[in-house]
């Protein structure tokens, strides 16, 4: 999509797309021998039915052969070592809150190497008294103006990463989410604000990201801001969307163990937040 003078778009960075294709590929040959760990986590809010999100989402993870732990306490994030052996950490938690200790073991198991990926609240508006878990995963829910029933399009960007080949734009009858976001992300998926007239309608229609990938050491990143209810994703490419972004965020793990990467380059002394 381009950029017109009445319209206002996020950047879309190409920093890290170099690995995707072939990355990509690998993941469509995953063997079941190659077995991979998962850790889901749910709670906070019910009214975005994190259970159910967690058993669609842990389907996805079993039938693609990881071996998949499912918890509801968010005390399953202060194994730092645990954490670390995984290859993907699922969070689906809305308007909790997380210890210091308990962020501090995520961010850096991601920073190994572990991916990270969420959907819609449950991980973009998971801890909102957390800089650090923000700075991680990219960007904040601020708003969804006109609630739970707007019909709003899924504009899929024009882009070379494999993580969207193929896939249309689409209609969804949800919460639209406005996210504040970090502009290092790459955005792979967009879409157009105001649809309801509220006060933020009097500025220029923006795109606002739906979909991105962003890196945190050398752990991959992915969010989906679709999922208010679990049966957004009986909506094919809301579901496909969600299945390539868990795929492709923990197979950084194997690339990080394959090329001897250790987290120890960004270790730093300095005050950070």
């Amino acid at each position: 999509m381009s950029c017109t003078a009445n319209r206002k778009a996020f950047p879309v960075s190409t920093r890290h797309r170099g690995d995707t294709g072939r990355v990509w590929a690998i993941i469509k040959v995953h063997s079941p021998t190659m077995s991979k760990k998962a850790l889901i986590v749910w709670g906070g809010w019910d009214g975005h039915e994190p259970q159910q999100v967690a058993d669609v989402f842990a389907g996805v993870l079993r039938d693609a052969d990881f071996e998949v732990e499912v918890s509801d306490t968010l005390d399953a994030f202060l194994d730092t070592e645990k954490l670390r052996a995984l290859d993907l950490i699922v969070p689906i938690w809305t308007m909790g809150e997380i210890s210091k200790e308990q962020c501090a073991s995520v961010t850096e198991a991601v920073g190994s190497g572990v991916g990270i990926a969420g959907c819609h609240g449950g991980m973009c508006d998971a801890f909102r008294t957390s800089v650090q878990w923000q700075f991680m995963t990219g960007g904040n829910w601020v708003a969804h103006p006109g609630g739970a029933d707007v019909t709003y399009r899924v504009n899929i960007l024009n882009s070379s990463s494999p993580l969207v080949e193929g896939i249309k734009d689409f209609d969804v009858t949800s919460e639209q989410y406005y996210l504040h976001v970090d502009p290092a992300v790459e955005v792979l998926a967009t879409t157009r604000f105001p649809t309801v007239k509220w006060y933020h309608s009097s500025n220029a229609p923006v795109d606002v990201p739906v979909v991105w990938t962003k890196m945190w050491g050398h752990g991959r990143v992915y969010y989906n801001s679709l999922g208010h209810h679990a049966d957004v994703f009986d909506i094919p490419q809301a579901l496909e969307l969600m299945r390539r972004g868990l795929l492709w965020a923990a197979d950084g793990k194997r690339i990080a163990v394959e090329r001897g990467l250790s987290d120890a380059e960004f270790k730093s002394d300095l005050k950070m937040f």
